[in-house]
């Protein structure tokens, strides 16, 4: 499983940026010819140790972002040398005209960030010279949609013959069309070809490795599903791919953990084509064991979200916009955060920050993602609600005017709001929920535990505010855009609880000394903290569940819009940001019939030999 996750390499790099894999080609090829002895480049007619270095620095960076644009933020970096130092690094090697490819795209800024393909920014998954618009994608989307193809493990490249526009959806599968299907927009407004075959190599590579993962499955479920995951990446069917995701979801707590497929829709700017994504992890039983506390008293928090009824009649308490039969996600890692506080706090912060921001994603992800019916027309006449008898839409007080149509997705119908909006509403779930005192009690805090209750709570606000001045540093001032969901996200969450939050939590900005303080009024979380992210949930929710894309679109775009004050605050967040975290990672090998785990040097060149011993 291991072996396949990391087949996916390339399948990322391309979806990056055209010169990633080229760069990747480079660095390996380096790495060859020294034999990871980097100094042999340092001399007389060659580089010095300093552009050595700097060098370095951007291969790791490059590595461990798996492309040349920050996996966080989606800005793109370069190295910090000049064309001279790599042609000298290429002509000791023999790399001269591999260099002649990548030097241009690598070391040039515009463009800025990945984003719509403009002078700006550029998008992999918009590939080819012609560039494609937002209201073309828009177009070819709809069509696809009504043909019930989905578009997670596609990209879309424009090219013309004879005055004709060809829109080329490469779809991901190792089968390859000799002769593609296609299908006229109408009005001239061009052809649609369905080229499957995007991978292909590395899917054989990743699907090869999954059968023999198949031999080591411990019972027929991970075999269904594992067989599921090799069937959608050999035809390219995301019918498949649906089906082996509730196979999954039925290996209730295994050992091994695991997650492959085109998930996250996160760096495609229309926001519903998703990066290639390979995860392989032993759980923790004794962790595991409290998140199935959680699972088994759901019914019970999900109550007290904004949305439940309370009465027992409709849907036992937890009203109609939420499924009867609770289904728990999986649950994903946390990271870091440096605070905007004052002195007097920073080191008790510190000391509760780790539980504090653990629980809120295991709440994220466990309640935010795990919970919300939609409204679906499933097909002609056919309703997953009483449409004589429609739910009434709690921020109106009257019946919902709007549901899924048939074939209608929630990707398809917010385009690129749906992965910044999920991804908030589940960040206001878990941070609405993070004051349940019973909820608390059940993962150990209490008001007598070493951190408490309360120190939690207090934590996860001060939270808030630091987490969305941070995420302004992934607003980019050059296309007016967020570059990454989760920062959009943040800062609008902290929008509401400025704008609707009574003074609970105020910014003190000091731009003269460069300084920003959250503060956090502790007495009033409860009381005008909690109510603003309850409403802002509410809305979110509904708006979700309604497929009402409109209202959601005015809500949202008002609230994550960045004003002269908020700009003032991205100076200094700019000005204090930290250096990106580059990591290294074991790899293991099998010797005979023992698994070896090997692990690296904590360093850049311990980050490069890992990545040069995984063969991919």
């Amino acid at each position: 499983m291991s072996r396949a996750a990391w087949y996916g390499t390339r399948i990322i790099l391309r979806q990056v940026s055209p010169e990633s894999i080229g760069i990747f080609d480079f660095v390996m090829e380096l790495y060859a010819f020294c034999s990871g002895n980097w100094n042999v480049f340092v001399g007389q007619d060659s580089i010095t140790e300093e552009e050595l270095n700097a060098f370095l620095e951007y291969v790791a960076t490059f590595l461990s972002n798996i492309g040349n644009y920050y996996g966080t933020g989606d800005q793109k970096f370069v190295p910090n040398i000049g064309l001279d130092c790599l042609k000298k690094l290429a002509a000791k090697s023999g790399l001269s005209k591999l260099v002649d490819t990548i030097s241009g795209p690598m070391l040039s800024i515009p463009p800025f960030s990945l984003g719509y393909p403009s002078n700006a920014a550029q998008s992999a998954y918009y590939p080819g010279k012609i560039c494609i618009t937002a209201d073309e994608l828009t177009v070819v989307s709809q069509a696809l949609e009504q043909r019930s193809i989905y578009p997670e493990n596609t990209r879309i490249r424009k090219t013309t013959l004879e005055g004709t526009i060809i829109y080329k959806v490469l779809q991901a599968s190792i089968e390859i069309d000799s002769d593609p299907d296609e299908f006229s927009l109408g009005d001239s407004k061009g052809v649609v070809r369905l080229v499957r075959g995007d991978h292909s190599k590395e899917l054989k590579q990743i699907c090869d490795s999954l059968e023999q993962a198949l031999k080591y499955a411990a019972n027929d479920t991970q075999r269904k599903f594992v067989s599921q995951y090799i069937e959608s990446f050999r035809t390219g069917s995301l019918h498949a791919y649906r089906d082996s995701q509730r196979t999954w979801i039925a290996d209730k707590t295994p050992r091994v953990e695991n997650i492959f497929g085109f998930v996250e829709p996160y760096r495609d700017p229309s926001g519903i084509r998703s990066e290639f994504e390979g995860l392989v992890a032993i759980s923790d039983l004794e962790e595991t064991s409290i998140l199935k506390k959680l699972v088994e008293r759901s019914a019970t928090f999900i109550r007290r979200l904004p949305w439940a009824t309370g009465d027992p009649r409709e849907n036992d308490g937890k009203g109609p916009f939420e499924k009867s039969l609770f289904e728990p996600p999986d649950f994903t890692s946390i990271h870091e955060q440096s605070p905007f506080l004052d002195l007097a706090e920073v080191d008790t912060f510190q000391n509760h920050k780790f539980p504090a921001y653990y629980w809120w994603v295991v709440l994220h992800e466990l309640f935010g993602h795990g919970t919300g019916k939609m409204m679906v027309e499933e097909s002609e006449n056919k309703f997953n609600f009483d449409i004589k008898n429609p739910p009434i839409d709690p921020i109106t007080g009257k019946p919902i005017a709007s549901w899924y149509k048939p074939g209608q997705t929630w990707t398809g119908q917010f385009g690129d709001l749906a992965t910044t909006v999920d991804e908030c509403r589940a960040e206001l779930v878990g941070a609405y929920l993070m004051d349940d005192k019973e909820l608390l009690a059940l993962i150990g805090f209490t008001d007598k535990s070493e951190v408490s209750a309360d120190d939690l709570i207090y934590n996860l606000y001060l939270q808030l505010g630091i987490d969305g001045l941070r995420g302004l540093q992934n607003f980019n001032l050059e296309n007016q855009k967020w570059g990454q969901a989760h920062s959009r996200a943040h800062f609008a969450m902290l929008k509401c609880l400025l704008n609707d939050g009574g003074g609970f939590l105020t910014i003190e900005c000091n731009s003269a000394e460069q300084k920003l303080i959250v503060h956090v009024d502790r007495s009033r979380i409860i009381s005008h903290g909690k109510p603003a992210l309850g409403r802002m949930l509410l809305r979110l929710h509904i708006y979700r569940c309604t497929a009402d894309a409109a209202g959601c679109r005015s809500y949202y775009e008002d609230l994550s819009s960045v004003d002269a004050v908020s700009l003032e605050w991205r100076k200094i967040v700019l000005a204090k940001n930290q250096s990106k975290w580059v990591f290294v990672q074991a790899n293991t090998f099998i010797e005979g019939e023992e698994v070896i785990l090997k692990e690296y040097e904590p360093g850049v060149e311990g980050v490069i030999q890992s990545w040069v011993e995984r063969k991919v």
